[in-house]
């Protein structure tokens, strides 16, 4: 199976254009390797795809025949991506949360009940 769509079939990109794309711009890697689109992914190859800030390890265990529900993910891939980077990549998720500026993109819950009490809705 190729690479973008292994990417896409275990839920790892949320299309397989996004799958091609990462793959084009160097932040996938099968065995080590910078990985285009098109090479062919097995069981027992290592992936690793960059989240920034750190690269995501995983082991194939199995190729799926398509696209596959979230519970069924770990029956075709092992994470195998380092504790303390795992951590890492959650304290940067937390900090990108925590600074994002009041009143830009979509309102958060809070935001939308602080609005309805406003207008007197609640």
């Amino acid at each position: 199976m190729r690479i973008d769509k292994f990417l896409w079939c275990v839920r790892l990109h949320k299309t397989r254009a996004l799958a091609a794309e990462a793959c084009l711009k160097g932040r996938v890697e099968v065995n080590e390797r910078p990985a285009k689109p098109s090479v062919e992914v097995k069981a027992g190859d290592r992936l690793a795809v960059r989240v920034p800030p750190i690269w995501r390890r995983f082991q194939v265990k199995a190729v799926p025949a398509s696209r596959m529900g979230a519970k069924l993910v770990a029956d075709h891939l092992e994470e195998t991506t380092p504790w303390e980077d795992l951590e890492k990549l959650e304290l940067a998720r937390k900090v990108q949360a925590e600074s994002r500026p009041a009143g830009e993109g979509r309102p958060t819950k809070r935001d939308r009940r602080d609005i309805d009490r406003f207008r007197g809705l609640e």
